[in-house]
């Protein structure tokens, strides 16, 4: 009974010793491969009926990139934000706005919490045909 145990035990350690461990290791390639970074890109939303109004633009050329991004803010104004990266020098913004902030004269010129209120769900009505 011994021997057939260890034959079996024997049997097992030799067929787990045939497996290659597995590797994880970083990719064989380096960014340097593909050459400095090249791109131009801008994107924007404006949209009247929410007050939605933001964008982004941006361009590289190896570690030179420049950019602005902006987005209207709930006071009325525009804050756009311009920026570059040299190398390592980092992240460098420069903050501007438009316009004048704009705030209610006080809280009752607000729609009172009532009147919302009053406009509850309705569900809608049945079709038939």
């Amino acid at each position: 009974m011994n021997s057939k145990i260890f034959f079996v035990a024997a049997l097992i350690a030799v067929s787990a010793a045939d497996r290659r461990p597995y590797s994880y290791s970083a990719p064989d390639f380096s960014s340097e491969e593909f050459g400095p970074a090249h791109y131009n890109f801008d994107w924007a939303v404006q949209h009247s009926d929410s007050g939605n109004n933001f964008g982004h633009q941006e361009a590289r050329d190896g570690d030179d990139t420049q950019g602005s991004y902006f987005v209207q803010l709930p006071d009325g104004r525009l804050q756009t934000v311009r920026f570059s990266v040299q190398g390592d020098s980092g992240f460098v913004p420069e903050i501007s706005y438009e316009g004048e902030a704009r705030y209610p004269d006080s809280f009752e010129s607000f729609e009172s919490f009532e009147s919302r209120e009053s406009r509850g769900y309705a569900p809608p009505r049945p079709v038939y045909g």
